[in-house]
């Protein structure tokens, strides 16, 4: 039974070690810089048509079967293939192009199968072919092309020439990343010939400036050369102009003592001048404290008394001003105060007069509504009694007339008196004579002027008669205005008192 269960388990094992044989005889996985082909039966790959024959594997691990489908890789890496293409320009000038270009197979499933159909079993030969096409292409491009076109824009050459291969490299199934253009050769020399003038310019123009930088230099020197002779020049004279102060000091040095004796003699002079301006100035000084000072010494008092009166002044105003100036803003204040009580109190005063006025009216209004009654009622009886006063004295006149006259003249002889003494109304100084008489005299004339008393009276009678006047003196007229006493002096021999 051991024996059973011990090979049992090691055909078990040898079974599985079979599988995992055969698991990794049939598992392939593809690198990530290469593709897997396997062919032996149909696939549909997205962008190829049906029934390819083959299947493609990129970056992951698939199942092949051994003996029925096969597999091979296709590289994914970049490739790099040399240029040297003879080439004829536009000008018909023979150049030789040199250059690289890199490539590599495409990263999709349509660009794999182009590349498998035509380079799975011939990768070394890929790079022979793009050669070809890229020097077909580029010497189709060149001439039509001139030499200064090629050197000045070789970025046009490299794009064009990109743009042309880009379909063939696509059927190819292959892809540029880069193609330059390192040199161009010209074996006829036309492009050194190209650059000769522009040679010859810059040799002219390094002339120029050599010839420009030797004069500025020559220039230089003889300015330097100038400069040096004015040095010399100057120093020269500065020799000359020190020669002659030591000829002029060596002629001073023997005319030093005629000098000195006349300068003796001028100090003397000089010192003599200054002891007379001292003894001047001394006296000046002496009128200045004896005279001048006390002079100045009251004006200075008077001026400084009168300003100190006039501050004083100026000061009192001031304080006058500020203190009315205070009295008024006060006087305001109060003013305002009252006119504002006054203002309240005639407001009340004219609502307390308008209540007593409109009370005063009503009680006036009814009193003289009652006055008016009572007056009618007097009027009337006066008119009666009149009435029978004028019909008693018509009768008393018509039996005694002159009995009447007197009466009344008795009655009312104090107006006629008056009514004699308005002749003397207007004047104002009078001289009586004869003293006594004189002044009897004088008031018989005044009473007997214009007519006699009689006259006179009955003409005053029938005034208040026509004026509705009483005899008895009921309703008398209104005497005549007064006039002013009259000043008397009194004359006796002609002497006045």
């Amino acid at each position: 039974m051991p024996m059973v269960i011990g090979v049992a388990a090691g055909l078990v094992l040898a079974a599985i070690i079979v599988l995992v044989g055969l698991f990794k005889l049939m598992w392939r996985v593809a690198e990530p810089n290469e593709a897997l082909v396997i062919s032996g039966s149909k696939h549909r790959t997205e962008g190829l048509g049906e029934g390819m024959g083959f299947r493609i594997v990129t970056g992951r691990g698939t199942l092949v079967l051994p003996g029925v489908q096969a597999v091979r890789k296709l590289s994914l890496d970049l490739n790099e293939t040399e240029l040297s293409v003879d080439c004829v320009t536009q000008q018909g000038i023979p150049l030789r192009v040199r250059g690289v270009v890199i490539f590599k197979v495409g990263d999709d499933f349509v660009s794999i199968a182009n590349a498998a159909r035509r380079f799975l079993d011939q990768q070394k030969m890929m790079s022979d072919r793009v050669h070809n096409v890229f020097a077909g292409h580029l010497r189709s491009i060149v001439g039509g092309l001139t030499v200064e076109d090629m050197i000045r824009d070789r970025e046009k050459l490299t794009g064009q020439t990109r743009a042309a291969c880009g379909t063939e490299m696509e059927k190819l199934g292959l892809i540029v990343d880069s193609l330059q253009i390192h040199e161009i050769e010209d074996p006829t020399g036309y492009i050194k010939n190209l650059a000769m003038p522009h040679a010859a310019a810059v040799q002219r123009d390094a002339r120029i400036a050599q010839a420009e930088a030797n004069l500025r230099a020559t220039e230089a020197e003889q300015a330097a050369f100038a400069r040096m002779s004015e040095a010399t020049r100057d120093s020269e004279i500065l020799q000359a102009g020190y020669q002659a102060e030591r000829d002029k000091a060596a002629a001073s040095s023997r005319q030093a003592g005629p000098l000195a004796d006349a300068a003796a003699r001028q100090e003397v002079v000089v010192q003599e001048t200054r002891v007379a301006e001292l003894e001047a100035h001394r006296r000046e000084q002496q009128l200045q404290a004896d005279v001048r000072k006390p002079a100045d010494a009251q004006a200075y008092e008077k001026r400084t008394l009168a300003e100190a009166e006039r501050d004083a002044r100026i000061s009192a105003a001031q304080a006058k001003a500020k203190e009315t100036e205070l009295a008024a803003a006060a006087e305001a204040t109060r003013v305002k105060a009252a006119a504002a009580a006054e203002a309240q109190a005639t407001e009340a005063r004219g609502l307390a007069a308008a209540k007593a006025t409109r009370a005063t009216g009503e009680a006036e209004a009814a009193a003289t509504q009652a006055r008016g009654l009572a007056q009618a009622e007097s009027a009337k009886a006066q008119g009666l009694a009149e009435a029978e006063a004028i019909k008693a004295r018509a009768a008393a006149l018509a039996e005694n007339q002159e009995a009447v006259v007197a009466q009344q003249l008795a009655e009312n002889w104090p107006q006629i008196v008056e009514a004699g003494a308005s002749a003397f109304g207007n004047v104002e100084h009078m001289v009586l004579l004869n003293g006594a008489e004189g002044m009897s005299e004088m008031f018989a004339k005044a009473l007997t002027m214009g007519g006699t008393g009689l006259g006179l009276a009955r003409q005053l009678l029938a005034s208040m008669n026509q004026n509705g006047d009483a005899p008895n003196g009921q309703s008398p007229a209104a005497p005549s205005p007064r006039s002013k006493p009259i000043p008397i002096t009194e004359e006796v021999n002609g002497v006045r008192n």
